[in-house]
């Protein structure tokens, strides 16, 4: 795959994990953003956030499906407690919504290439399924891209940067009766803060999720890169 387009490339700088902690929770907490679930987590301090270099390259998928098989391993799933994990490249360039898309998916591809744990089960692994969900180390995640060039507000984030929450974490909402209240007001707020809801989200099961995962626009004739 053809990465082609480009905006302007960040100059690289020595940036801190801590500070990137620290603009984040300054994204999520001090902005009106629309995620209440991930103004939670990050009020609760639930959540992992690590750095990588060369979004989309092989190299970093090895480090990310550790990292990411390590973070299942931790996770309490007998707990009522939601966490998320943040995979932030802070020197990567300013990529048009096209371009992350492209590399989102690429690196998804190339993180399944070297997973050798089975799909999850519980969803499907065929892109164009309305149960459809990405699987990592046996558990299916909900993966949400955000970059500084997004159309949507609520995910124009201060650094390219893929969050994957567990999916397991919205059924566990759907048990306690609250996934539909949750739903509702995070899109309340999405209209508050831009005027309209993201037209890509859809319940799961009611459409692929894969549109989703970019946060870019699509019409029906889209095609998920990865198969």
């Amino acid at each position: 795959m053809q990465v082609k387009e480009r905006t302007k490339r960040k100059s690289l700088k020595a940036v801190s994990d801590e500070q990137i902690k620290a603009e984040y929770a300054e994204f999520i907490l001090e902005n009106e953003h629309p995620c209440i679930m991930a103004k939670t987590i990050f009020a609760m301090d639930q959540f992992t956030l690590k750095t990588y270099d060369d979004f989309g390259s092989m190299e970093t998928s090895a480090r990310l499906l550790k990292d990411l098989k390590d973070y299942i391993e931790a996770y309490d799933f007998e707990s009522n407690d939601f966490k998320t994990f943040l995979a932030v490249f802070p020197n990567s360039p300013e990529y048009s919504e096209i371009c992350f898309e492209e590399l989102l998916w690429k690196q998804l591809g190339n993180i399944h290439k070297l997973d050798n744990e089975p799909w999850d089960p519980a969803v499907s692994d065929n892109p164009n399924d309305e149960n459809f969900s990405f699987s990592i180390g046996g558990k299916a995640f909900y993966v949400v891209g955000l970059h500084p060039n997004s159309s949507r507000k609520a995910r124009q984030s201060p650094y390219t940067t893929l969050t994957f929450n567990l999916h397991w974490q919205f059924e566990k909402l759907r048990d306690m009766g609250t996934y539909q209240k949750v739903r509702d007001r995070i899109r309340d707020r999405d209209i508050a803060l831009q005027g309209s809801i993201n037209p890509m989200l859809e319940d799961f099961g009611n459409n692929s999720e894969a549109k989703q995962y970019s946060g870019r626009k699509v019409d029906k004739e889209w095609k998920c890169p990865f198969h």
